[in-house]
């Protein structure tokens, strides 16, 4: 009789450290559904005390979404930012070598597919995922649209009268365009997306035919892209992300965006790793992005996943980067995409 109560005292005791140890395995803090989950999330992630983040976006769009995380939950937020090829070059070598560092990343969408093709990635479900605007979430689960980066067209408005904006690309092909033109130097998945519509083999020489002609400007990275043409350097620019002519402008830049229809966009997207050291503070923070974050970024000019937010391109119709497709048709995209603006450019 003893034995059995003293049975009995151990399993009361240990039933409840044992329903805590399996809330803390990163898949069931996942799955938590309803009120249990927040409660859980937010008791765990204060456990925690931190969350480290991989990110490409630049720091300062970001920091008000962490500032605001951390005010509400008293989480420090850690960060490393780099461009999107490091950081799932970092986030693989460190996965392979047994290192934990990276809870949560934030980076665009294809790189994020390449992560969840390596099984480094943790299934997600979230309550908020029914707020996502259609199409910006795979079946999979693994990653979630914080931001759709739509690219535009950024003009310098010293140099470049309004009225004389181009309406279609074929309006490129006007000698009042050479010498004027600038594009990102590494945009095949924006030219392998636009050629959807335009058809592959006239598009390409549609605009084979622009860069003989006018010439054009190969810039690496979309923010330098957008400083030069605030500056002058380069009076009009193809593939700049929207949010960058408002913020430049802001800040007395001479600098306006318009859309060139279709319009496209790549994804760009949070998830939490398979092996995160801080499994709820992640896991917080993926609800936070995808929630309350969405206006933090649209206040930052970002266009925001969620459709309770209102989306500067209104109705528009966009066109979204196939993340799937823009990792398998890498190589093919690439190339066509320097036979036709970086070899041209150069000759």
């Amino acid at each position: 009789m003893k034995l059995v109560r003293t049975l009995a005292f151990w399993l009361a005791a240990a039933i409840p450290a044992l329903a805590a140890a399996q809330v803390t395995d990163i898949a069931a803090v996942a799955h938590l559904q309803g009120d249990a989950r927040a409660k859980a999330l937010v008791e765990g992630a204060r456990r925690e005390g931190e969350v480290m983040v991989y990110h490409s976006s630049q720091t300062e769009d970001l920091k008000p979404v962490f500032d605001a995380f951390t005010a509400r939950y008293g989480v420090k937020v850690r960060d490393w930012r780099s461009s999107s090829e490091n950081v799932v070059q970092r986030v693989i070598a460190e996965t392979r070598a047994g290192k934990r560092d990276v809870d949560f990343i934030e980076n665009n969408a294809p790189e994020m597919e390449a992560l969840h093709r390596e099984k480094m990635l943790l299934r997600m479900d979230s309550p908020y995922f029914a707020d996502l605007r259609p199409g910006t979430l795979p079946q999979h689960r693994e990653w979630a649209t914080s931001t759709m980066d739509v690219f535009v067209a950024a003009y310098n408005t010293d140099k470049v009268r309004r009225e004389e904006l181009p309406r279609t690309y074929k309006d490129l092909a006007d000698p009042r365009w050479k010498g004027r033109l600038g594009i990102e130097a590494e945009d095949q998945a924006w030219f392998g997306t636009l050629l959807h519509d335009l058809g592959e083999r006239d598009g390409a020489k549609l605009f084979a035919d622009i860069v003989s002609a006018n010439g054009i400007s190969l810039r690496k990275g979309h923010t330098l892209l957008a400083n030069l043409v605030a500056t002058g350097e380069i009076p009009l620019a193809l593939t700049v992300y929207n949010y960058k002519p408002p913020q430049l402008k802001a800040k007395g830049g001479a600098i306006d965006w318009f859309v060139l229809p279709p319009a496209i966009a790549q994804l760009h997207a949070v998830a939490v790793t398979a092996k995160a050291s801080h499994p709820f503070a992640a896991s917080l923070l993926f609800d936070f992005f995808i929630n309350e974050g969405q206006a933090l970024l649209a206040a930052r000019s970002f266009v925001p996943a969620s459709g309770k937010v209102p989306s500067p391109f209104g109705d528009m119709p966009i066109k979204f980067i196939d993340p799937a497709e823009a990792i398998d048709k890498q190589d093919p995209w690439t190339r066509l995409y320097e036979d036709t603006f970086i070899k041209r450019a150069g000759k």
